[in-house]
């Protein structure tokens, strides 16, 4: 379970890796929305197959990417990028990074944990986006961003 300081301190975060994108990337945010949300409900888990004892669910696009766009689709509900806090700040601390548990730290590693968090932060936002421009999983494992 999330708290509001983690929370906070995900969201500025989250804001420093927007602010930080190249300019053609984050021209792209302002067509696609990103929502940010502490874990996906049940009832997405369940329509994705996956059991959230087991997974952790850091990122969702939502949408029709734009190789498969025609102009059949128009007036479909937009594309929306969604991010989940427990999955990502889970991972972060997972090792995955080279991270150790997130808000459970010396003062002193703590700068260490906050950057581990940023990078997944940074490679699910990139994930997502990614999803959006067509690329499926093998593609996105061959960037770096899987």
């Amino acid at each position: 379970m999330i708290n509001d300081s983690q929370r906070h301190t995900f969201d500025l975060l989250l804001e420093e890796v927007i602010d930080e994108l190249p300019e053609h990337l984050a021209v792209l945010l302002e067509e696609v929305p990103v929502i940010v949300e502490d874990r996906p409900s049940r009832q997405l888990m369940a329509q994705m197959n996956l059991d959230p004892r087991v997974s952790d669910l850091c990122g969702l696009h939502s949408g029709i990417a734009l190789t498969d766009r025609s102009v059949e689709h128009s007036g479909t509900i937009p594309d929306r990028i969604t991010l989940f806090r427990e999955g990502i700040i889970r991972l972060a601390g997972s090792g995955r990074s080279g991270a150790r548990r997130f808000g459970i730290l010396r003062e002193g590693a703590k700068h260490s944990a906050m950057e581990d968090l940023k990078s997944e932060i940074r490679i699910t936002l990139l994930h997502e986006m990614g999803h959006h421009f067509g690329l499926d999983e093998d593609d996105l494992d061959e960037l770096g961003y899987g």
